[in-house]
C-alpha cells in the first residue's frame, strides 16, 4: 500500500479523526482521498489490540491512516512508534524526542513523521521539550530554524505546531511557516482550528511557500453525540483548500 499521503495538488492533505471504521470510510470519501485519518493510540488498552484494529482501519482507507498520540500525550510516544513499525501508516504523530525512534522503526522515509513543538509567546522561538521525560523539566526553548535542523537530523518530516489555540499565536505561526518554507520542511498546524479560522491559517502557510501542509482539524468538526467527524464539514474543508490553491 502507498506510504505517502495523497496531497491535493501535491500541497495539502487534511488530517481529521475518526470515531469508528465506518466514520473513517465516510471522511475518506468526503475528502476525496486527500486526507489522513487519525486513530489515537491512547484509545487502546495495549499494543496488540491497537495494531489489530488500526490494521483494519488501514485496509479500509488505502492506508491513509495517521497514528495519533492522544491530545499530544508524550507518554504515548513509545506505543505510537511500536504500532507504526508494524502497520507502516502514511502518517505518524510524535513528540519532538519520539520522531527519530519512529523513523528508525519504520525503516523507510516515505511515511510522514511529524514532531510536536509548541508556541512560547516569543516570535521565532519554539519549545522542543515535549517528550515523556523532557516535558517534566524546565522548558527547552530554541530558535525555530534550529528546531527544524535538529528534526532533519532525526529523520522527521514536519513540525506539528501545537497547541496553536486557533489564531492565538498568529505572529509565531507566521514565522514558523516562513522558516519551514525556507528550510524545505513540512508544516502541520494543530489546535483550535475550525471552519471559521481554517482559511486564514492555511493562507498564512501557503503565502509563506510551505511545500506541504497537513492541517489537523479535530474537535470542532466532531459530533459531540456520536463522537464521529462530520463528513459534510470535511467536504467544506476540502472546498476551502481547492479555493485557496486553485
Amino acid at each position: 500500500m502507498k506510504l505517502s499521503p495523497n496531497y491535493y495538488k501535491d500541497r495539502v492533505c487534511l488530517n481529521v479523526l475518526a470515531g469508528s471504521r465506518e466514520n473513517a470510510r465516510e471522511v475518506y470519501a468526503a475528502a476525496e482521498k486527500h486526507v489522513v485519518v487519525g486513530v489515537l493510540s491512547k484509545s487502546y488498552p495495549d499494543l496488540a489490540s491497537a495494531i489489530t484494529d488500526m490494521t483494519k482501519y488501514a485496509n479500509d482507507i488505502e492506508n491513509a491512516i495517521s497514528v495519533g498520540l492522544g491530545a499530544g500525550d508524550p507518554n504515548q510516544s513509545e506505543m505510537v512508534s511500536q504500532i507504526s513499525k508494524v502497520i507502516q501508516p502514511q502518517h505518524v504523530n510524535q513528540v519532538f524526542t519520539g520522531a527519530p525512534v519512529s523513523r528508525a522503526l519504520l525503516g523507510q522515509n516515505e511515511t510522514v513523521v511529524n514532531a510536536l513543538v509548541s508556541p512560547t509567546g516569543k516570535v521565532g522561538w519554539v519549545k522542543i521539550s515535549t517528550g515523556p521525560l523532557s516535558s517534566t523539566f524546565p522548558d527547552a526553548i530554541v530558535p525555530v530554524e534550529t528546531a527544524i535542523a535538529m528534526l532533519k537530523d532525526m529523520g522527521a518530516s514536519s513540525i506539528k505546531f501545537f497547541n496553536m489555540r486557533g489564531l492565538t499565536y498568529k505572529d509565531e505561526f507566521v514565522y514558523v511557516a516562513k522558516a519551514c518554507a525556507e528550510n524545505h520542511f513540512y508544516l502541520e498546524p494543530t489546535g483550535g482550528i475550525d471552519l471559521e479560522n481554517f482559511e486564514e491559517i492555511m493562507q498564512i502557510a501557503l503565502d509563506a511557500g510551505v511545500e506541504k501542509i497537513i492541517p489537523h482539524i479535530y474537535s470542532s468538526i466532531i459530533d459531540s453525540e456520536t463522537g464521529n467527524t462530520r463528513p459534510d464539514d470535511v467536504k467544506t474543508l476540502l472546498a476551502m483548500v481547492k479555493k485557496l490553491i486553485g
